[in-house]
């Protein structure tokens, strides 16, 4: 479904993703309208796909969730029994924040947070029993710098 973005959407998007725990009026006084066609728009984004599943962001470190690991895998199997088996380990696992496939020299890389580094091996001592991979390198951040859920809506294209 092709639904047309107009620059109330985008201030409605901009303010669910600043805070999607406001209330219906919050967010129409927000953008300059009322709640009811402000409802009435968050239904036609939901329908359209366009508003998926609504979270809440726990703070990690708070948690004692210190330690976040950039896994780059590497792998000489690409079948699909490999590729099948690799996607239910990830899933399997909820230390894996994010997984992507990648073009170029690295296949997999993965975001894993985890406690500590007794943790993070831990799990890589699971993934490489689940799964056969050719090499694995994992990176510790030292620090996070910038992490945001949030889309660049000022990108879009007007009437896009």
């Amino acid at each position: 479904m092709s639904v047309r973005i107009d620059d109330t959407d985008r201030k409605i998007l901009a303010e669910l993703q600043r805070d999607a725990g406001q209330s219906l009026d919050e967010i129409a006084a927000r953008v300059g309208s009322s709640k009811t066609p402000v409802w009435n728009r968050i239904r036609k984004l939901k329908g359209a796909g366009i508003i998926g599943q609504q979270t809440v962001l726990l703070d990690a470190e708070a948690l004692g969730f210190e330690a976040t690991f950039f896994v780059l895998i590497r792998t000489s199997e690409h079948e699909a029994d490999w590729q099948r088996k690799f996607l239910k380990a990830l899933k399997d696992h909820p230390e894996v924040q994010e997984a992507h496939r990648l073009a170029g020299d690295i296949d997999y890389i993965l975001k894993v947070r985890v406690k500590n580094a007794r943790a993070y091996d831990q799990f890589y001592q699971s993934l490489i029993s689940e799964v056969r991979v050719h090499n694995v390198t994992a990176l510790l951040s030292m620090e996070e710098i910038k992490s945001t859920t949030m889309l660049p809506l000022n990108a879009l294209a007007k009437g896009a």
